[in-house]
C-alpha cells in the first residue's frame, strides 16, 4: 500500500502505485502518475499531467511538471515524463514541454540531479547523467546518455550535450558539445577528451585510441591558434579544416562506433545556427532540421 503523511494533499484522479511514500507537506495533483517505490520526502510539488516512473526518491523543496517559463505558452495540455531509479535533490525544478514543441519534457533513469538544478520545458535528459548543483537547462536541450556536467553552469537552449561528455563547473555552454569531450571554460572550448570518464566506463583501449587520435585531429590545432590569439570569443567555430578531419577520421575508422557518433555530431552543428543544429528545428524558424 502507498503511504501518504496525513499533512500532505494527494488530489483526487491521482494514481499512486504500491510501496509509495509520500512525506510531508507535499502536493500531488489530479493529473500525477507516481510509479512503484517512488519516495517524496517532504514538500514536494508533483503538478501537471506528470510521470514519475519506479523507484525515484525525490527532496524536499523540488518541484515538478509545472508550467512552463515561456511567455508563448497558454495553458496548452503538455506533459513530463520521468523515468526510474532518479535521485532529485533539493530544490530542483522540472518544467512540463510547450506545445511550440513535442509538448513533453523527459528525464530518463538512473541520473542524479543536485540541488538547485533546472530543467527548462521541453528538455530530454538520457540516462546515467550527473547533474551538479544549480545547473540552469534553458528550453529543448538535449543531453545524451552518462553525461557529466559541472556546477554552476548555464546551457543555452536547443544545445546538444554529446554522450560521455564531461563538461566543467561554471561554464557557458551556447554550442553543441561533442560526445567523449572535456569541455569548460567561459567562454566553453574543448580542452582535452574525457580519459577518465571513458576508462571508467570501461570502454576498450582501441576505441580510447581513436577518441584521442579524433581530438588531436579535431581540436589541439585549434586551441592552438585560439591561444595564440588570445581569442575571448572562445566560441569555437566549426571550420573547414575541422570538417575536413572529421571527414579523414571517418575514412580513417569506418567501423568505430564512438568515431562515428563524434563525425555526426560536429556535421551537425556545422549545418544548424550558431553551433546549435537543433536551433534550425524550431517551429518559429523558417530554416528546417538539418539532419533527420
Amino acid at each position: 500500500m502507498p503511504q501518504a503523511h496525513p499533512s500532505s494533499i494527494v488530489e483526487d484522479g491521482a494514481r499512486i502505485a504500491e510501496g509509495v511514500v509520500i512525506g510531508p507537506f507535499c502536493h500531488v495533483g489530479p493529473k500525477a502518475v507516481i510509479g512503484e517505490g517512488t519516495t517524496l520526502r517532504s514538500h514536494v510539488v508533483v503538478t501537471g499531467d506528470t510521470t514519475l516512473g519506479k523507484f525515484n526518491d525525490i527532496y524536499p523543496g523540488s518541484v515538478l511538471g509545472s508550467a512552463p517559463q515561456d511567455l508563448k505558452y497558454q495553458g496548452e495540455p503538455t506533459r513530463t515524463v520521468i523515468g526510474d531509479h532518479n535521485d532529485i535533490r533539493e530544490c530542483v525544478t522540472i518544467h512540463r514541454g510547450t506545445a511550440k514543441d513535442r509538448g513533453v519534457t523527459v528525464v530518463g533513469s538512473h541520473n542524479l540531479l543536485m540541488a538547485y538544478s533546472h530543467v527548462g520545458h521541453d528538455c530530454t535528459l538520457g540516462d546515467h547523467l550527473v547533474i551538479a548543483n544549480a545547473i540552469q537547462f534553458a528550453g529543448h536541450v538535449v543531453i545524451e546518455d552518462h553525461a557529466v556536467i559541472g556546477g554552476a553552469t548555464a546551457i543555452h537552449h536547443f544545445t546538444t550535450i554529446g554522450q560521455y561528455s564531461f563538461i566543467g563547473g561554471m561554464t557557458r555552454v551556447v554550442r553543441d558539445v561533442p560526445p567523449f569531450m572535456k569541455v569548460e571554460g567561459n567562454p566553453a572550448r574543448v580542452r582535452m577528451y574525457n580519459d577518465i570518464g571513458l576508462s571508467r566506463h570501461g570502454f576498450e583501449p582501441d576505441t580510447i585510441a581513436a577518441i584521442k587520435d579524433a581530438y588531436r585531429r579535431l581540436y589541439r590545432k585549434q586551441n592552438r591558434n585560439q591561444d595564440a590569439h588570445a581569442d575571448r570569443r572562445g566560441d569555437q567555430p566549426i571550420t573547414g579544416s575541422v570538417l575536413e578531419a572529421a571527414a579523414s577520421l571517418e575514412r580513417d575508422y569506418p567501423d568505430n562506433w564512438a568515431v562515428k557518433a563524434l563525425v555526426e555530431n560536429i556535421r551537425n552543428s556545422a549545418a544548424g545556427l550558431h553551433g546549435r543544429y537543433r536551433e534550425a528545428a524550431r517551429r518559429d524558424n523558417k530554416f528546417h532540421n538539418p539532419v533527420k
